[in-house]
């Protein structure tokens, strides 16, 4: 899988699949992008509570690098796991740069912390935000009624369709608890309607970066 560094509308950096076309994150604006969909439609739903959370995709570190930022802010504990089954390389983090671009250059090393942090162990990054990284694929996914919120950043079902059926989003609903909430980019009629079969409430709201729409999925209290 072939990789390069690229540059989005609002300077931050992300990654481009050369043979597919695909980019890790949006390219109006990664960062903006991830604060829309990750944090206001989804971490802030969750303020002052101890939060367990399930990213899809964990990739650059940058939903988790702002979850981070944003979670004392918001008075959380945050229990984050990352699944991810091809971990950038210490070359590409080193060219990331969301420490310059959101001008906490102070975090820099905290950000580097989450790339060099063992793969398949709970370490404790600071006293509310532990962090488990999880070196599989979506499929190999098993929790049961673990989660908060789960951050579903997977690559866009264009390129991988396998990747947003009514299997892998049962997988998803098993892994919420009642009450749970999975936000993603995504707003396509298929993945709405997977979601659905497998007995999420699913709303459309407005997407990030002048997108349409995207998607918020709730598992309803039993």
């Amino acid at each position: 899988m072939k990789r390069r560094i690229i540059h989005t509308q609002d300077g931050s950096t992300t990654l481009e699949i050369e043979d597919w076309g695909e980019h890790y994150h949006s390219m109006r604006g990664a960062i903006g992008e991830a604060y829309h969909v990750f944090i206001r439609q989804g971490l802030e739903l969750f303020a002052g509570q101890e939060v367990q959370l399930l990213e899809i995709g964990f990739g650059t570190g940058l939903n988790a690098f702002i979850t981070f930022l944003e979670h004392e802010r918001l008075r959380q504990t945050i229990h984050y796991e990352g699944v991810e089954a091809y971990p950038l390389t210490p070359e590409e983090v080193a060219c990331l740069n969301y420490t310059e671009i959101l001008e906490v250059q102070q975090k820099q090393a905290f950000f580097q912390q989450l790339h060099s942090a063992p793969w398949e162990e709970t370490v404790s990054l600071s006293p509310t935000f532990t962090l488990k990284k999880r070196l599989q694929s979506f499929e190999q996914i098993s929790d049961q009624v673990r989660f908060d919120l789960i951050y579903f950043d997977a690559f866009s079902a264009s390129v991988q369709p396998e990747l947003w059926t009514e299997a892998i989003f049962e997988r998803m609903y098993k892994a919420l608890k009642a009450g749970g909430i999975l936000v993603t980019y995504a707003s396509k009629g298929s993945a709405r309607r997977a979601m659905q079969a497998v007995g999420f409430k699913v709303e459309k709201l407005p997407g990030a970066l002048g997108k349409r729409d995207m998607l918020r999925a709730k598992k309803e209290m039993e």
